[in-house]
């Protein structure tokens, strides 16, 4: 793009009217157009003012943030960042946005007066990205919303084939949900998650997975068992590692310092899982901006596992999977379409490494 990606900024609160303007306008290649504080007149000046991005807020008397979204999805090609609040209302409100068709999320401090600076540079990232993405966001799949009946779900029995991790960002809630949503419920894997959302929010995402799901997901807690058929979504503001225990193996959170700008951090998951487990790690990187993840996909292929990069054309944004793609670390790359089947049959495969592994605990016992 090379005029300055132009920008409307929605919110009812005139305090977030003047300083999120303030924050973009220290970046060049952003142009503030115009503010709005409400629905109605958001709708009137994206006429007016073509915008290339809106952020939004999503609690607004009168027209909602939701009823305004919904509108700009089906009136125009506008590429929509929602602002949120740091409540659990925010949260789940944040996740039916995105599937709305909302392309990514900041929070919002809880004293944005005093902490707006915080996630300037992350608003401003999402903003071009946002501005720079070709994919549209009607081109997303069909996500089915229906809870998952999970007593009559069956469960495998035994451990796990192969330890499944997957890292992701920009784009991630609708592609996890998309991917997870068609896993069976006696999946033979385990499924180990970065996705880079701040604190607050890794809850409530790993609750609404759980609940449309046949697999079992859950936000990790530290000495969280390995077992087959559930997935772990690694907290906000932690790193997630794995660790072999004589009773099991297990997640362990740290709060080591940020890697690559983010923590979570995909590459400390992938580095963890390829050297515990090696050959049985299957390491998927998906949609998302930047390089987070990319070394460590290339550390799960040095150890003997298989590594996935996400295709260009399913990404909402190709820069985690490309970078990995261009370094030579990806062995397949895969449509968002086909990656549930890919997971399962890689997880059904015979393996040796894990043969051999249950042959040992067999001689044990």
């Amino acid at each position: 793009m090379t005029h300055p990606v132009r920008v409307l900024v929605v919110d009812d609160s005139a305090l977030m009217r003047k300083l999120i303007p303030q924050i973009l306008e220290s970046e060049k290649s952003i142009q503030v157009v115009g503010t709005a504080m409400d629905g109605s007149f958001a709708l009137k000046k994206i006429e007016d003012l073509k915008p290339d991005v809106v952020t939004l807020d999503l609690e607004m008397p009168g027209m909602s943030g939701m009823q305004t979204l919904r509108e700009i999805t089906r009136l125009h090609k506008t590429r929509v960042i929602v602002v949120s609040s740091h409540t659990t209302q925010g949260a789940s409100t944040t996740f039916k946005a995105l599937a709305l068709g909302a392309f990514d999320f900041v929070a919002k401090p809880q004293d944005a007066s005093s902490h707006m600076q915080e996630v300037a540079q992350e608003l401003i990232l999402k903003i071009k990205a946002a501005a720079q993405s070709d994919a549209p966001v009607a081109s997303l799949p069909h996500l089915d919303f229906r809870k998952v009946e999970k007593s009559r779900v069956v469960r495998p029995k035994g451990a796990p084939t192969r330890v499944v991790a997957i890292g992701i960002s920009t784009g991630g809630p609708n592609a996890i949900q998309y991917v997870l949503s068609q896993l069976p419920g006696d999946f033979p894997g385990t499924i180990l998650i970065v996705q880079h959302m701040p604190q607050g929010f890794t809850e409530m995402f790993a609750r609404r997975l759980n609940d449309c799901c046949s697999i079992d997901v859950k936000e990790a807690r530290s000495g969280d068992f390995l077992v087959a058929g559930r997935a772990l979504i690694c907290p906000g503001n932690r790193h997630m590692k794995v660790r072999r225990m004589p009773l099991g193996d297990i997640a362990v959170l740290t709060d080591e310092p940020r890697v690559n700008g983010h923590r979570p951090s995909v590459d400390v998951l992938f580095q963890s899982v390829a050297q515990e487990f090696g050959a049985r790690t299957l390491a998927v990187l998906m949609t998302g901006m930047g390089e987070d993840g990319a070394d460590g996909l290339g550390a799960v292929k040095a150890a003997g596992g298989l590594t996935i990069a996400q295709s260009a054309e399913s990404c909402v944004v190709h820069g985690m999977p490309r970078s990995a793609i261009e370094r030579g670390y990806a062995m397949r790359v895969v449509h968002l379409d086909a990656l549930a089947n890919t997971l399962l049959a890689q997880c059904m495969a015979e393996n040796p490494q894990v043969k051999a592994a249950a042959a040992a605990e067999a001689m044990k016992g």
